[in-house]
């Protein structure tokens, strides 16, 4: 049995029951101008002849073929003195520690000639691991052309002796007479740098370190000091518990300093004892359009309905329905249950209480240090400064100009402090505030190391030498304390020294080869208290209003520490698709009340209305409006992290939200807002690849039917194999073939499989394979051109839970289409599928099909089968005429319309030479007139196979796992890549499972990427 749900990709298509038709007619958006070539208006008419439009396709074809074979011819210069440690071709990899003051991971970095091109996930680290999309883009950031590169001191290019010489004097005066000499940085769990401070504490007696975050998750470091009676956050893991609820805690992105979307997934498995997950949310998070039940509520009935909860599950009753339904919950699973929350104090506090009479034993009481904000601290050093307390004031890579609510009025203060040293990496606005800049180090030029958590010890070290004149803080500090040009100044050597009494046994070079180790700190948390009245008075004070904002974190964006990077500015938002922008988003039912827009216009691109926002007399200008369907009625949204000024010509992208976000609370009322009259352009990619109206592309199933009803049921299977009717029966779809088979059994044949249940939509395979195959960077402009070049796309559809009989309308020959106008009417009825829909996340990318119907239509082979299951393409084969992308059923291929790299249209990493060291060598940069998709990371996968020839052995299932990028970039195992013909691999046991589903199988093209169906853990109503 088919699910009978309808699923849509934007209210647009309820809206306009015939989208689908115009999106398909609309496919490419950008006609050949055959008219230009012809310069003839008598040809241009209906009486051109069969010979005459054949001469002049002919024309227009060679001079597509002209342009597709031209390419810049780039010399190479070979080493005269090779490096022992690089032998040209082949790869290094080093195990180092990504941390920018914002997010951790432990990493492996790829680098090419002495460049690093690509980060991957240190399989040793376990769960701290995990890379998210930022941490992927992480490597363009170092070949960011925008950066700092000189010393500089009163605006001049100086050298670094100057530059310490002033810092010197003015350290040496505040000293001498008292005055405070404060370090500003974020937070920075780094033992060895804390030592070193200690020492330049010693030298300097009035030094002080304050920490300052621009997201500071100062309410759950406040409410972990109350219950744990510690300033560090808990770290949980989901693995062993069967419920978790959430309020407004986006877990699965940047809850807490740590994502725990790996141990989520993992218990997710469908089965008997499969997490279930509800969300209380007022946003649309990606942790909600994961969950199996969202309430959507606006925030101050978040607020009532957690507290509600608290009094149910200790006792004291309540008459909220929802609240009731979600306590019984809670108390039917007692320890296997956990409680999150987020968005002020009081909301932590009451969910730590809640954890702690339920016994969950997701709460590890292990303590996550990678947060160390006091608000109280960093509000009595403002006092410093306002008094003229401050005689040194040095700002490691923070900018509270930017990113904090009374920014202006610090901006001001600083003239009362003589000596202000930034050490920044963009000419921001502590930037200019400074009398001496010191150009930062990018982590990848830097030794270092971070305690992230309880019993961990991670290290990092330099994968290439300085780009430019650079310095890390810590070098710096050496510098201050011991004099200039003194022999100990050897930040690497300080490192090592001070590592020793934390490594004990092992040895430094081990546990810098493994990048991960543990340590001596046996930090543990447990529950010693917590004032319950005073959290539920807190959450009381929140006086409820007619709008209320939510401000939240984009998985691309975060902070905003990585603003200028190109490819996160451009990876589409996983719930609005939107790139390119921060907005309002706003429930269709408020846009009706406020008479905001989203339209599409006739070439099927976004328009929105543009409001300025208002939040207790703070007013944001010109903020671009999007309907965002699962907003709660009542609340509006807007990420942080946007709007940066003078950080780049990437980073000038949206508005800045920070003025509105006091530190400690993410939800605000007494929201307004008011109509310019003006219209935005937004850049989304959700509507321009649309797989022409066909249904069940994501398929979905209830846990109780998935354990109790057979797959392949007669009448009710929830995954009936595809069958068609021949003269000789029914035969299974994988059995009828057009075509003769080849024999793939000799030698790997590669399949990938995809889990729709472990899919969170979190963006890191497309950063991971953009990365990898040099992807280019197009622009807000060609991406609402619908000309964007993912080779990998992640598909957001929204499900409706009212049903309709979708088999019944196909009968009578409805196009799904019109089937949602039939089931919907005109969307005003109250149970609007747009109200509170539900979320599958699909990747997209090449499908690899063994009946690839792009093979058979080019005209020059370009494109063409390998016995190993992949669909090549050969670029200088390729001539540009678009047939394989028309006749491609997934919408996967892409056509390069332009130049990307060194073409002064795009001011991307690829126009400059310092952006283009990241390109991967092993992958050809594809040039004007040719198409480009997915090639299942080829390079790679031979690369392998080479690999263990030359050793004579055969490759593992792991090395193959890991040769596809996206497959080996994701967090939560919902990609597998791997070799069919390997009977012990794990895509050949996912392939025999009962979820399995091809895409669009009804259309025979056999492809070699297989989905499974998504599990959801409720009862249907």
């Amino acid at each position: 049995m088919a699910s009978n749900k309808i699923q849509f990709r934007s209210i647009h298509e309820l809206r306009d029951p015939a989208l689908n038709n115009k999106l398909a007619q609309k496919e490419f958006q950008e006609e050949i101008p055959v008219e230009n070539f012809l310069g003839d208006a008598e040809q241009n008419g209906s009486s051109t002849s069969r010979r005459d439009f054949l001469k002049i396709l002919g024309f227009s074809t060679a001079a597509v073929t002209l342009a597709a074979c031209e390419a810049p011819v780039i010399k190479t210069i070979p080493y005269v003195v090779k490096p022992h440690d690089i032998i040209p071709g082949v790869p290094n990899y080093y195990a180092s520690t990504y941390f920018d003051g914002f997010d951790f991971a432990s990493v492996l970095v790829k680098t090419r000639e002495g460049r690093p091109i690509k980060i991957d996930p240190n399989p040793a680290a376990g769960d701290l691991g995990t890379t998210n999309a930022r941490a992927q883009a992480s490597v363009l950031s170092l070949y960011d052309n925008d950066k700092v590169k000189q010393p500089k001191l009163d605006g001049k290019d100086e050298t670094f002796d100057k530059v310490d010489s002033f810092i010197l004097k003015g350290l040496a005066d505040a000293n001498a007479v008292g005055k405070k000499i404060v370090l500003l940085s974020h937070s920075f769990p780094s033992p060895t740098f804390k030592k070193l401070f200690a020492e330049f504490k010693a030298k300097y007696p009035t030094a002080e370190l304050v920490t300052y975050d621009a997201y500071p998750h100062s309410a759950a470091l406040d409410a972990a000091q109350e219950v744990f009676g510690q300033r560090a956050l808990p770290v949980y893991d989901l693995k062993g518990s069967e419920l978790v609820v959430s309020f407004q805690a986006d877990f699965l992105g940047d809850y807490n300093g740590a994502s725990l979307e790996t141990s989520f997934a993992a218990a997710r498995k469908p089965g008997p004892n499969m997490l279930r997950h509800i969300q209380v949310e007022s946003n649309m998070s990606l942790t909600g359009a994961n969950a199996d039940s969202r309430y959507r509520l606006k925030p101050s009935a978040v607020n009532k309905t957690l507290v509600e909860v608290y009094n149910a599950i200790v006792g004291a009753g309540t008459s909220d329905k929802t609240a009731t339904e979600i306590a019984t919950e809670l108390k039917a699973k007692g320890s296997k249950a956990v409680v999150l929350a987020d968005g002020s104090k009081g909301a932590q506090v009451l969910a730590h209480l809640i954890n702690q009479k339920l016994g969950s034993v997701a709460f590890t009481g292990k303590a996550n240090f990678l947060k160390e904000f006091d608000k109280a601290r960093y509000q009595e050093f403002l006092g410093w400064v306002n008094a003229g307390q401050v005689g040194v004031l040095i700002a490691n890579n923070v900018d509270p100009i930017y990113s904090h609510p009374k920014g202006e009025d610090f901006k001001k203060s600083l003239a009362k402090v003589a000596c202000v040293v930034a050490v920044a990496d963009k000419k921001n606005e502590m930037y200019k505030a400074a009398k001496a800049v010191i150009p930062v180090a990018n982590w990848l030029e830097s030794w270092g190391d971070i305690e992230p958590q309880t019993g961990v010890y991670s290290l990092m070290q330099p994968t290439i030498q300085k780009i430019y004149k650079s310095r890390q803080i810590e070098e710096s500090l050496l510098v201050w304390k011991n004099g200039k040009n003194n022999a100990t100044n050897n930040y690497y050597d300080y490192l090592k020294g001070s590592a020793a009494s934390i490594l004990g046994a092992t040895s430094f070079n081990k546990a810098l080869y493994n990048g991960i180790t543990t340590s001596n700190n046996a930090t543990a948390l447990s529950y010693s208290g917590g004032n319950a009245a005073q959290a539920i008075a807190e959450l009381g004070n929140f006086k409820a209003s007619e709008l209320e904002l939510v401000l939240y974190t984009k998985p691309s964006m975060g902070d905003g520490t990585q603003a200028n990077n190109p490819w996160l500015q451009e990876l589409p938002d996983p719930i609005t698709r939107m790139s390119w922008d921060n907005y309002l988003t706003i429930s269709p039912k408020d846009a009706e009340k406020f008479a905001i827009d989203n339209d599409l216009n006739a070439r099927m691109q976004l328009d929105g209305s543009i409001v300025n926002l208002t939040v207790n007399g703070v007013t944001i200008k010109d903020v671009p409006v999007f309907i965002q369907p699962g907003q709660a009625e009542g609340s509006v949204g807007l990420a942080l992290g946007y709007g940066k000024k003078d950080s780049g010509t990437t980073a000038d992208t949206g508005v800045n939200a920070y003025p509105l976000f006091d530190g400690s609370n993410l939800t605000v009322s007494g929201v307004k807002i008011e109509k310019t009259g003006e219209d935005h352009e937004f850049a989304g990619i959700q509507l321009q690849n649309t797989l022409m109206g066909r249904y069940e592309i994501a398929k979905e199933v209830p846990l109780a039917e998935f354990i109790n009803v057979a797959f392949d049921d007669e009448h009710k299977g929830w995954n009936k194999p595809l069958e068609y009717h021949t003269i000789s029966g029914a035969l299974p779809a994988r059995k009828i073939d057009l075509w003769d088979a080849f024999d793939d059994t000799d030698g790997p044949h590669f399949n990938l499989s995809i889990d729709l249940n472990s899919c969170t939509g979190c963006g890191a395979c497309i950063i991971a394979c953009q990365a990898e195959n040099n992807v280019p960077v197009v622009g807000k402009e060609e991406i609402r051109m619908s000309r964007d070049m993912y080779w990998l796309r992640i598909d957001r559809y929204y499900s409706s839970r009212q049903k309709v009989e979708v088999y019944e309308g196909l009968k009578e020959g409805m196009a799904v289409p019109e089937l949602y106008g039939t089931a919907f009417g005109d969307g005003g009825a109250l149970n609007h599928p747009a109200d509170n829909p539900d979320v599958i996340f699909q990747p997209v990318m090449c499908q690899h099909c063994n009946h690839a119907p792009c093979e058979t239509v080019c005209p020059v082979a370009a494109t063409s089968h390998g016995k190993q299951g992949q669909n090549h393409m050969a670029y200088n084969r390729c001539i540009g005429t678009r047939y394989c992308a028309n006749n491609c059923p997934y919408k996967v291929r892409r056509f390069n319309w332009f130049t990307y790299n060194l073409n002064d249209k795009f001011d991307f990493n690829m126009n400059n030479d310092l952006g283009r060291m990241v390109l991967n060598p092993d992958v050809v940069v594809r040039t004007r007139g040719v198409m480009e998709k997915c090639s299942m990371c080829i390079q790679e996968t031979q690369a392998t196979i080479l690999a263990a020839k030359r050793d004579n052995r055969k490759v593992t299932d792991t090395e193959f796992k890991n040769s596809c990028a996206c497959a080996a970039a994701c967090s939560t195992g919902a990609m597998t890549f791997g070799d069919m013909n390997d009977k012990e691999s794990e895509v050949r046991e996912l392939y025999s499972s009962n979820r399995r589903y091809y895409l669009l199988e009804e259309i025979g093209t056999k492809p070699n990427v297989f989905y499974h169906t998504k599990v959801r853990n409720r009862v249907e109503k």
